[in-house]
């Protein structure tokens, strides 16, 4: 009996809008968490972190412009946090429904006095089912808004990098910020498909050894995994190099640069993404190949031994049907019956015929190579 596969596809499933709905409408699901409101303050001399408990308080703290500010937004449980984003700072209510109906593709869009952006972030959760979730951004002129349903997420690089101070991340303003966002999102898949890597070599080394059902079902996930990745790196793509040639002044031409980097790097993605889905079809066919050959072993073993059991069945039939020369109460002789049935040693000598005829099958089928 084959093991249970380490894998376990995970299903997720978004609440769509139902069909003729108001468009703008804030989404809040059931399960919503319960929002987590962190504020990062810094520039090049100075960095701060302090939690808020609403939203209401950000546009005065903003309002200094000495600073830059990440407003980091965790769970979606308070329709008073969206509303407060439409009449603080003016966001636009489609962006609203973007940021609660988390199923948006990467996407950029520009506006009067801020940008808008989605992204999705992958990462494993304690299960090791991979998850994907939507994280969305809002730039302005020195803030960066980021939206999240959940409080999990693969950024505390770049917390660091803020503590730390090092580098540009403090000098180079809120675009660079989520060019910095975007990018460790973007590395993270470099590290999936660098494990879905290693994971089908190994699935490869299984086959060799010893292919069981397993086999089939982790190459088949980790394809179908494949196939989410692919759809949400190509729009990423797009998404980046919409920003490459936006003319919005909230982002820099320094953010511009490393952007291209970024685009580079999505670019290296698709086509790992293709090569091992590539490999992953050819373990799926060569598992395939395998049963198939095992198969083919089996019946070419059932094939010779009903080739010699033919013969010997076909003599023990005919001398099974008991057609006497003689009837043993009358003793009249009955033409054209089976002169051998009451034969002296009959029974020897047709054991001896039907061995023969074995060992002669048996030395014909090994010349013709049959055993290999």
């Amino acid at each position: 009996m084959a093991k249970h596969s380490k894998y376990k596809r995970k299903h997720k499933h978004y609440s769509l809008p139902e069909a003729g709905s108001s468009p703008g409408l804030v989404y809040i699901a059931k399960d919503a968490l319960k929002p987590v409101i962190k504020i990062y303050k810094y520039n090049a001399e100075f960095y701060e972190v302090s939690e808020l408990h609403n939203i209401e308080a950000v546009r005065n703290i903003i309002a200094d412009k000495r600073f830059t500010y990440w407003i980091e937004v965790k769970g979606f449980d308070s329709r008073q946090l969206f509303e407060t984003l439409t009449t603080d700072f003016n966001v636009n209510k489609l962006i609203l429904e973007d940021i609660t109906r988390t199923y948006q593709r990467p996407k950029m869009e520009e506006y009067d006095g801020y940008v808008f952006a989605t992204s999705r972030m992958l990462y494993f959760d304690e299960a090791k089912n991979m998850d994907n979730i939507q994280v969305s951004f809002i730039l302005m002129d020195n803030a960066l808004f980021t939206f999240q349903e959940n409080y999990e997420d693969c950024l505390e690089p770049i917390r660091n990098r803020l503590k730390a101070g090092k580098g540009n991340i403090r000098i180079a303003g809120s675009s660079y910020l989520m060019y910095a966002l975007m990018d460790i999102i973007i590395d993270r898949y470099f590290e999936i498909l660098g494990q879905w890597g290693e994971d089908l070599d190994a699935i490869e080394d299984r086959l060799f050894d010893s292919p069981d059902k397993t086999v089939m079902f982790d190459t088949q996930v980790i394809k179908r995994n494949l196939i989410g990745v692919r759809k949400v790196i190509w729009p990423e793509r797009d998404k980046l190099n919409d920003i490459l040639r936006s003319d919005s002044p909230l982002i820099t031409d320094q953010t511009k640069m490393y952007i291209k980097d970024a685009y580079d790097h999505c670019i290296q993605i698709i086509d790992m993404v293709e090569s091992l889905k590539e490999l992953s079809v050819s373990n799926i066919d060569m598992y395939l190949s395998f049963i198939s050959n095992r198969m083919n072993e089996i019946m070419k073993v059932l094939t010779i031994i009903s080739s010699i059991f033919i013969p010997l069945t076909f003599i023990a039939g005919i001398y099974g049907m008991n057609f006497a020369i003689e009837d043993p109460v009358t003793g009249k002789v009955l033409p054209k019956n089976m002169p051998e049935l009451y034969q002296e040693n009959g029974y020897l000598y047709t054991m001896i015929i039907m061995g023969l005829i074995a060992v002669v099958q048996i030395i014909y089928f090994w010349r013709k190579g049959w055993f290999k």
